[in-house]
């Protein structure tokens, strides 16, 4: 029996060895020889020098377009999903919701996209919008968003992307400041336009997405000239012009970050820079190509879906319409027992930001919770099983017994986003390390998270396809390098042992040119050295893991130093409570004048209720129960279990909560289009419920 034992744990303690020492061994990033400020660099394992373009010749977006639809001309590139009818669904208590019944996808091919591209820029021009005067994109994510965008880029027009859930004080401001003429909306944005249209100083023409265009727009009364895409596509039809290609140069977008602080700021990136990181994510993703299906929901005002698309149309692949209200089969707008987008599409690939995967996560946990029994066991320990497995133990490492706990447990899982997924992109901010990893084991598809800015076109790292750890961000993109410099005053310096820490400063040919009629701002964050590299400098702190790979640990702007000298990192806390399932969403709250930190809790609904139909807690309404103690009191528990785990010190946790019952949402101008927190408009907000509870 023994040597039966031993013959079984003699290989399996090798393999684990040599699995281990490979991991250990594998440089995923290596030193870089870089001018400038003085700091530890490293650049990508793959490149010796940052990548600018991966297609020989190709040095624009508008080139890379067109090399991609000659190329692969009959093959399906746009689809977006017919509308069968709109509903409204009436709850018990009164409140009405709209459903939509979505059938299947229609498809552009890749041909018949070029045409529709070809036809708006000629017909951009006959409307009379000329290369020099610029162009605003105002609209949700669809076909015609990115139709317009190669459109204008074939005129050499430099668009303004604006997202389409901003606030009307920024949008006058994102207009006015950069002069734009000619505003491609949709009927919904149309109408946020002509609520603002004596505030606009430039605006001339508006064309609008939608054919239906609201009959409360009569052009007379603003000066405009308004009419559709379809009748702009046709004039081009009608009247084609030539193209007028850009240089790699020429500013491709001036896009306006969603301003987590004040007034958003333009940033401008040329052709060249957006190229840059095309290319540094195409030759990291494997065997990305024409059996790829992409689905795209998230902002195209967003660097990282803009970047995104571009990639998916320059390698054969698919990109398939869809919204964050219509993503599944369960979403806010799909009419019970109709498709939603991912389970419609099947996609392969897909972007996410960290909120929507949290939602993914919260979704599973709380349909597994609620069948409990025997389900609910086998749900655990087929998660425990994988997790072991992935983690490096034996337990679970078998593939038979992978193949097992898919069928059984997981197949139903990644039915959510339509069974086929392969690669999930996640960036726009930090992911926790639950949910990447809950993430990576129930739809059984790795999960690549980025890091990068809007300043940078989203290039700075990535995490490798074969890279199971969790809470780093991977190494530089082939575009990129990654510098650390010391910051003195937050105790974060290069020679730290055992990692070199320091703000991060991203250089390469990705780094953006700078802030639109921002002289000032641009100075201060970007700077070029003596070997003429641009460097753009992101407030963010990080370390080197000795493989190379980057991990964000801070943030400059999100550190407060209290009276007695100790220091809290606002968002490093955030991320380590969002933990607690009775969280939706959370501020902390610190200032140089009290000893502690508070901080505003946006309640999750279900959970709470859940706790208080076990507990037998009367209540009328949610708000009533988020005001009464005993929630309080629970939520508070909840939040130090957290804070325990993640080894926070007294100081880091909030010693008194305010729960709230209304979510934040971007329409609600709390939080971006990224679902970033805006600290200083929630301060503002909540500045009684903030005094409440420090003088409590």
């Amino acid at each position: 029996m023994s040597a039966y034992i031993v013959g079984i744990l003699v290989p399996l303690i090798v393999t684990l060895i040599i699995r281990n020492n490979s991991k250990k061994e594998k440089q995923r990033g290596v030193p870089a020889d870089v001018g400038g400020e003085p700091g530890v660099a490293i650049r990508n394992h793959r490149v010796t020098s940052p990548v600018t373009t991966a297609w020989e010749g190709v040095t624009t977006l508008a080139e890379l377009f067109e090399l991609a639809c000659k190329q692969y001309r009959d093959r399906y590139l746009l689809g977006t999903r017919k509308l069968i009818s709109r509903e409204v669904e009436i709850t018990e208590d009164g409140r009405s919701f709209e459903k939509l019944h979505l059938g299947e996808y229609e498809w552009l091919t890749y041909g018949k996209t070029f045409e529709a591209v070809c036809n708006f820029a000629s017909g951009l021009s006959k409307f009379g919008h000329v290369k020099e005067e610029r162009a605003a994109i105002f609209a949700d994510t669809r076909e015609e968003w990115f139709i317009a965008l190669q459109g204008c880029f074939r005129r050499n027009i430099t668009v303004v992307t604006i997202y389409a859930s901003l606030g009307e004080e920024a949008l006058c401001h994102s207009l006015n400041e950069t002069e734009v003429t000619t505003v491609i909306c949709g009927h919904k944005e149309l109408r946020k336009l002509v609520n603002i249209s004596g505030q606009l100083d430039t605006v001339k023409r508006v064309i609008c997405m939608d054919d239906d265009i609201p009959s409360e727009t009569p052009s007379i009364a603003h000066g405009w000239t308004i009419t559709s895409f379809a009748d702009v596509e046709r004039l081009g039809r009608e009247n084609p012009i030539d193209a007028d290609l850009p240089l790699s140069s020429d500013v491709a977008v001036i896009m306006y970050t969603s301003g987590s602080t004040g007034l958003p700021k333009g940033v401008m990136m040329t052709h060249g820079n957006v190229l840059a990181t095309v290319s540094g994510v195409m030759t990291i993703v494997p065997n990305i190509g024409e059996n790829d299906i992409y689905l795209a929901y998230l902002p195209m005002a967003h660097i990282l879906e803009l970047v995104a698309e571009n990639l998916i149309a320059a390698v054969g692949s698919a990109i398939g319409y869809g919204s964050p209200l219509t993503l599944t089969d369960t979403s806010n707008k799909i009419k019970k027992g109709t498709k939603g987008d991912a389970t419609e599409l099947m996609p392969t690939l897909m972007a996410a930001v960290p909120a929507i995967l949290d939602r993914v996560r919260d979704g599973v946990l709380k349909k597994v919770n609620a069948k409990g029994g025997l389900s609910k066991k086998l749900f655990h320990l087929a998660y425990t099983r994988r997790l072991h497995a992935i983690e490096g133990s034996w337990l679970g490492a078998c593939g038979l017994e992978k193949a097992l706990w898919n069928f059984l447990v997981f197949k139903k899982v990644r039915a959510i986003l339509g069974g086929r997924i392969r690669f999930i992109l996640s960036g726009g901010a930090p992911l926790s390390s639950d949910t990447q990893r809950f993430i990576n084991i129930c739809l059984g598809a790795p999960i690549g998270q980025g890091y990068g800015l809007t300043e940078t076109c989203a290039g700075g790292t990535f995490s490798d396809f074969d890279d199971t750890s969790v809470g780093r961000v991977g190494p530089p993109l082939p575009c990129s390098y990654i510098k650390l410099i010391d910051w003195p005053e937050g105790g974060y310096l290069t020679g730290d042992s055992p990692m070199a820490r320091g703000e991060i400063v991203i250089g390469g040919p990705n780094v953006t040119v700078g802030y639109f009629k921002n002289e000032e701002k641009t100075r201060e964050t970007y700077k070029v050295d003596e070997r003429g590299m641009r460097w753009f400098y992101t407030g963010d702190i990080g370390r080197f893991h000795p493989d190379g790979c980057l991990e964000i640990i801070d943030r400059k702007k999100d550190i407060v130093k209290l009276p007695h000298g100790e220091y809290v990192s606002l968002g490093k806390v955030e991320a380590a409570l969002l933990g607690s399932p009775y969280v939706d969403n959370i501020m902390l709250h610190a200032d140089p004048f009290h000893p502690f930190a508070v901080a505003l809790v946006v309640a999750s609904h279900p959970a709470l209720e859940e706790w208080a139909s076990r507990q037998g807690i009367p209540y009328s309404d949610f708000p009533e129960l988020c005001m009464k103690q005993e929630t309080v009191k629970e939520v508070h528990a909840s939040l130090l279990k957290e804070a325990k785990k993640a080894r926070l010190e007294k100081f880091e946790f909030p010693a008194k909560i305010k729960l709230l019952s209304d979510p934040w949402t971007p329409e609600s101008g709390l939080v971006t289009a990224a679902l970033k927190l805006k600290r200083e408009v929630i301060r503002k907000a909540f500045a009684e419920e903030l005094n409440k509870l420090y003088a409590s």
